[in-house]
């Protein structure tokens, strides 16, 4: 019986050599260096000292891998900023996004098609969810980014499409091969995961041994009524659950958690609001990412003014929190925070429901 080709973008240098050797018999230092030439500059050098006398073997290594990449669909590009999709092998579509930053470019990546947890604010959530992203296609995000696109990125953000924990598996492998010293070799630092608060990944998270990438967690609601209204998991997990998992998470770890607010006009904007959020926070290593509002297709909330936003962020600083004000890149091609989204694959979404009948609300 003939196995199944070893699929590449799944694997660290380790596991796929292993791999490798085991089916072969032989090679394992072999393809230990073809992972790291095809990850590192998207070719094998066969001129390499260690494959003088090895071109059998090379090309037997050649034939077991699967290196299938998702199809590049189209481009959109804001300035420097840009956002492509990916339409992947049962024709659904992956958002990235490009973003240039002056200490190296950031790439932004989805997790999921789509997502379950529902954020008003969020195009991504009106989707509901498609299905979980596989470490490969989470991978392979990056790999295009970078050997496709030409883009030279230090950061990666799961901030795209999907919520990282609800596919927690799926994402901490594509941690593990991203974070391969062997491989692509992006230090774990460099990576942030982003939730919008499911209590049980964070506690998993901050029981992972070694060292992990950043966590950032969006807050958005200074109390549980408005959350409720606003992000449907705060039913499920709790402001003060949250507190406490978070707590956990800064003792245990040491490290910081970058807070992310989306202000809303009218909504959760004011003074009050600023004041009530610093008072939650108070007893966490946190640094707070104020988000203004990004225009989506179907609105229901605005951005506040400029004044307006300027007066929050300086009453959470006054309180004594290292507070960001995120600048807005891509608007206009739907690339900005909580734009990610497709219309069509909303339309792909309402047919899987009525075929099915899927429930796709995290509470139940």
């Amino acid at each position: 019986m003939t196995l199944p080709k070893i699929s590449f973008f799944s694997h660290t240098e380790n596991s796929f050599a292993e791999m490798v050797s085991q089916r072969l018999g032989r090679g394992l230092q072999h393809a230990g260096r073809i992972y790291s030439q095809l990850m590192r500059n998207n070719a094998i050098d066969r001129n390499d000292p260690l494959f003088k006398n090895s071109q059998r073997l090379i090309d037997e290594i050649e034939e077991q891998i699967d290196f299938t990449l998702p199809t590049l669909s189209s481009q959109r590009e804001e300035g420097e900023t840009g956002k492509f999709l990916l339409c992947t092998h049962d024709k659904l579509f992956i958002e990235s996004v490009r973003i240039p930053m002056q200490a190296g470019g950031t790439l932004c990546v989805s997790s999921q098609v789509g997502c379950r947890l529902g954020c008003t604010f969020c195009e991504t959530g009106r989707m509901g969810l498609l299905r979980n992203l596989t470490p490969a296609e989470i991978v392979a995000q990056v790999y295009i980014a970078k050997h496709h696109l030409g883009f030279n990125m230090r950061n990666i953000v799961f901030m795209g499409m999907g919520e990282p924990f609800d596919n927690y598996d799926s994402v901490m492998q594509a941690v593990r091969i991203l974070t391969d010293p062997r491989g692509l070799a992006f230090g774990k630092r460099h990576l942030t995961i982003s939730t919008s608060g499911l209590a049980e990944g964070i506690v998993r998270f901050t029981e992972e041994t070694g060292e992990t990438p950043n966590l950032a967690v969006s807050i958005t609601a200074p109390d549980d009524e408005l959350r409720n209204r606003l992000m449907p998991i705060n039913r499920k997990h709790n402001l003060k659950e949250l507190y406490d998992v978070m707590l956990a998470y800064n003792q245990k770890t040491g490290r910081e958690i970058l807070v992310a607010y989306v202000l809303l006009q009218n909504v959760n904007d004011t003074r009050d609001h600023a004041e009530r959020l610093a008072t939650y926070l108070i007893g966490l290593s946190v640094k707070i990412n104020v988000i203004p509002y990004n225009q989506q297709t179907r609105d229901r909330f605005s951005a506040p003014d400029s004044e307006v936003i300027d007066a929050f962020v300086e009453r959470l600083r006054a309180r004594g929190y290292c507070t960001m004000r995120r600048g807005t890149k891509g608007q206009q091609i739907m690339a900005a925070c909580g734009q990610l989204g497709n219309l069509e694959l909303k339309r792909m979404h309402s047919a899987i429901n009525q075929s099915s009948n899927l429930s796709t609300d995290i509470l139940q």
